[in-house]
C-alpha cells in the first residue's frame, strides 16, 4: 500500500488539527476510543484514512488499530499513524500517555490541499466529528485552521518563549482560528456570557462546559476579507484588551502575504528555484517567489573564446580524461544516496545536485579547507562531463585544474573555476549554479 505522503506531494496548504482531551485510563482502551472512532468513520467525508501504521502498514480496521497500539505500546504513551493511499492526503496521529504520565487524548491531523474544505457541508461534517469528540474527551483548547495562517500567526508560542510556551499552554486568547473549542478554564477566565455572544458563524456550549466556536462556514475562506472581518471581530470581542482596527490590519496583512503569486523565474535557473521555494515553509512560499522572481543570476564568465583556449600541456591526455572521469565519480559517491539522479550525468542531475547542496547550506556547514580540497574538484570533473555528455563537448587538459577546459561550440568552459565560485557560501550556489553553467554553455553551442 502506497500511502500519500505530504511531504511528497507538491507544496500546498492544509487543514490542520491540534486536540488534547482527557480519557479514562481505568477504561479498556478499546472502550475509551470507540466513540472517537465511530465519530471519524461518521464525518470524515471524502477524507477517512484506509491505512493504519504501527510497527508495520495495515488496511484500516479495527483489529488493526488494536494492533498497532498494542504494538507500539510502552510503559507511558503508545500511538499511531493513519493515513489514505488516495488524494486528498491525510496524516493523522493519535496518541495517547498513561500514568505516571496524566491520561492524555492527543491528536494531530493534517488534510491536503486545503482547498478540498471549500464545500459548506464538508466542513460541516468536520465540525460535527469535532464536536463530538469534544463532548466526550473534555478539552483545554482545540483548533483547526490553514496550516500557512497558523504559522503566520505566530502559533504555537505567541511571542513567549518555549519554556512559557510549554508550561502555560493556550491560556488565553492568542488568536481565533477557523474553528476553536475552549475549555471550561478558558471560557470562565473570558466570561461565558461573552463567550457565548461572541460573533461567529457557530457558537455553541458543549455539555462538559467547554464552548465550540466556527467563524466561517469554510475552512479554505478564512483569507478573503470578509472571513477576516468575522476573525478580527471574534478576536476583539473576546479580548476587549485588544484593538479591532489592529487585529484586521495584522489579518489583512496575512492574507496579502499568502496571496498566490505567478512565477516568473530566470529562464536558464528556473528549475532550480522551484525547488528552493518549494523548501520553503508553506506561509513563506508566495513571498519567496516574488523575491525570486526579481532575481537575475551573474552572466557565467568562466569561459574563453575558442581561438583563445589553453593548449593542453599534459603528457597523455587520455589518461587526464580518466582521472577527470574518477574524480566526477567521488561526487557521485558523496551525493548518491540523496541524489540518486547523480549517475546520470544530465542537465536534470545538476538541477538535482544544485539543490541538494543549498538546502544542506553545505558551503557553512563544512569546514572550507575540506571544501576547497575535496568537494570543488569533484564537482568541476563531473560540470566537464556533463557537458562532454549532452552537449558533445571535449577535454581540453592541463595540468592545473582550474586551467582545465571543455570545448563546446565556439567558446572553451572552465569547469574547475565554476565549482570554486559555486562553493563560496549559500547564495554563490544560486549566483553560480551548475544549472546555469549548462544552459549558457547549451545556448552558446553554436
Amino acid at each position: 500500500m502506497k500511502v500519500l505522503e505530504l511531504h511528497d506531494l507538491d507544496p500546498e496548504d492544509n487543514l490542520r488539527f491540534d486536540f488534547e482531551g482527557t480519557f479514562d485510563q481505568q477504561a479498556a482502551l478499546e472502550h475509551e476510543l470507540e466513540p472517537l472512532l465511530q465519530a471519524l468513520e461518521k464525518y470524515a467525508n471524502g477524507w477517512m484514512p484506509d491505512v493504519v501504521e504501527g510497527k508495520r502498514r495495515r488496511k484500516y480496521s479495527r483489529g488493526a488499530i488494536w494492533k498497532a497500539l498494542e504494538e507500539e505500546r510502552d510503559e507511558k504513551s503508545t500511538s499511531i499513524v493513519f493515513g489514505r493511499t488516495k488524494w486528498p492526503a491525510l496524516y493523522m496521529w493519535p496518541r495517547l500517555s498513561f500514568p505516571p504520565l496524566p491520561p492524555k487524548l492527543r491528536l494531530s491531523l493534517k488534510v491536503q490541499p486545503l482547498s478540498f474544505f471549500a464545500e459548506t457541508e464538508r466542513c460541516r461534517n468536520f465540525v460535527e466529528m469535532v464536536r463530538a469528540w469534544a463532548s466526550r474527551y473534555p478539552v483545554s483548547y482545540a483548533m483547526a485552521h490553514s496550516m500557512a495562517d497558523d504559522q503566520l500567526s505566530g502559533a504555537p508560542w505567541f511571542g513567549r518563549d518555549m519554556q512559557a510556551s510549554i508550561r502555560d499552554g493556550f491560556d488565553k486568547i492568542y488568536e481565533v482560528f477557523w474553528l476553536n473549542v475552549f475549555g471550561p478554564k478558558l471560557v470562565e477566565a473570558v466570561g461565558r456570557e461573552r463567550m457565548l455572544s461572541t460573533p461567529a458563524h457557530r457558537v455553541e456550549e458543549l455539555p462538559n462546559g467547554s464552548v465550540l466556536l466556527v467563524l466561517w462556514p469554510t475552512a479554505a475562506g478564512f483569507a478573503s476579507d470578509e472571513a477576516r472581518l468575522a476573525q478580527a471581530r471574534a478576536h476583539a470581542h473576546l479580548r476587549p484588551d485588544l484593538d479591532f482596527n489592529t487585529l484586521l490590519r495584522t489579518l489583512r496583512e496575512r492574507s496579502a502575504t499568502l496571496a498566490p503569486v505567478e512565477p516568473r523565474f530566470h529562464p536558464d535557473v528556473a528549475p532550480l528555484l522551484s525547488r528552493v521555494v518549494d523548501d520553503c515553509a508553506i506561509h513563506e512560499r508566495q513571498r519567496r517567489i516574488a523575491e525570486l522572481n526579481l532575481y537575475q543570476p551573474p552572466e557565467p564568465d568562466e569561459w574563453l573564446p575558442a581561438s583563445s583556449a589553453l593548449p593542453s600541456d599534459v603528457a597523455d591526455p587520455a589518461r587526464a580524461r580518466k582521472d577527470y572521469d574518477t574524480l566526477a565519480e567521488h561526487l557521485v559517491a558523496l551525493l548518491h544516496s540523496k541524489v540518486p539522479s547523480v549517475f546520470d550525468e544530465t542537465p536534470q542531475s545538476l538541477t538535482d545536485v544544485d539543490f541538494q547542496f543549498w538546502h544542506e547550506d553545505f558551503p557553512t556547514v563544512f569546514e572550507r579547507h575540506h571544501i576547497d580540497a575535496h568537494a570543488v574538484p569533484p564537482i568541476g570533473a563531473y560540470l566537464g562531463q556533463v557537458l562532454v555528455r549532452n552537449l558533445g563537448g571535449q577535454w581540453i587538459p592541463r595540468q592545473k585544474l582550474e586551467e582545465a577546459q571543455v570545448l563546446v561550440g565556439n567558446r572553451v568552459w572552465l569547469p574547475f573555476v565554476r565549482a570554486w565560485r559555486y562553493m563560496r557560501s549559500r547564495q554563490s550556489l544560486l549566483d553560480s549554479s551548475l544549472t546555469q553553467f549548462y544552459r549558457v554553455a547549451e545556448h552558446h553551442r553554436g
